[in-house]
């Protein structure tokens, strides 16, 4: 059986995780109308679009939503601290930033904060510039997929545009440039010195993308948060690993 797409057996295990008790209490305290917001989440009610209120660091945020899938994804940015960012982390770089639900929640936690997005699905693309206006002059989008070199590559998607890839065999395909993520790296490494987070959502290439990453470059940016569980650490060199869910997170080491 399933509720709002889930499975009723990973719901029901879900609640003994504490990272959706953390979810919920800050359902509570984040949201304008926190009841609107979980019958969303946990039924899949309501209609679409829909804008959605958050309490951040800096102010009430607006948010457009678009399907349920964009519920989930506010609530495990937002609420479930999947990314987690603080006042320290001002140059963001993220990999897969779909409709900009990822972004506001790095720009709204410092004023000082300035990110790289890389969003290939024109759909998104447009979703994403409605939701980040607050915030122009503060970020730099560059509508190309992210991989392990530069030319012109397959992406599929699905219609709520949550899901989609370099060569990911979903309802929908389009021909869109692809960019190689370490040139990124290095050129963004190489303007600010470093990088305070690196997120990356990428359907597919992300395993393929962190082991891109040499040592030299590494040791230069602070976090990075990848969804993909990994069975060793690639980084182990410069940085712990811990899984938080479905997401890895990676902290730089202190010597």
């Amino acid at each position: 059986m399933q509720v709002a797409g889930r499975q009723l057996g990973k719901i029901a295990s879900s609640l003994l995780q504490r990272r959706h008790y953390v979810a919920a209490r800050n359902m509570v305290r984040l949201y304008d109308h926190p009841a609107r917001m979980f019958a969303r989440y946990l039924a899949g009610t309501g209609e679409y679009p829909y804008t959605v209120r958050i309490r951040t660091p800096q102010s009430w945020l607006a948010l457009r939503l678009n399907s349920a899938h964009d519920v989930l994804t506010v609530n495990e940015i937002f609420c479930r601290d999947d990314y987690h960012a603080d006042s320290s982390d001002e140059v963001i770089v993220d990999f897969g930033s779909n409709i900009g639900i990822s972004a506001a929640y790095f720009l709204t936690r410092t004023p000082a904060a300035y990110a790289y997005l890389f969003e290939p699905l024109p759909s998104n693309v447009a979703k994403l510039k409605d939701n980040l206006h607050p915030f122009e002059g503060r970020y730099e989008l560059r509508e190309v997929a992210v991989g392990m070199s530069d030319g012109e590559v397959e992406f599929g998607w699905e219609d709520s545009g949550r899901y989609g890839g370099v060569n990911a065999h979903l309802d929908h395909t389009l021909t869109v440039t692809c960019v190689n993520s370490q040139t990124v790296l290095k050129e963004i490494i190489g303007k600010h010195g470093h990088i305070d987070i690196l997120k990356i959502d990428i359907e597919g290439l992300e395993a393929q993308v962190i082991d891109n990453i040499p040592a030299s470059l590494a040791r230069n940016i602070k976090k990075l948060y990848v969804e993909y569980i990994f069975d060793r650490n690639p980084l182990a060199e410069t940085h712990t690993l811990r899984h938080y869910g479905g997401i890895a997170q990676f902290t730089r080491k202190t010597n």
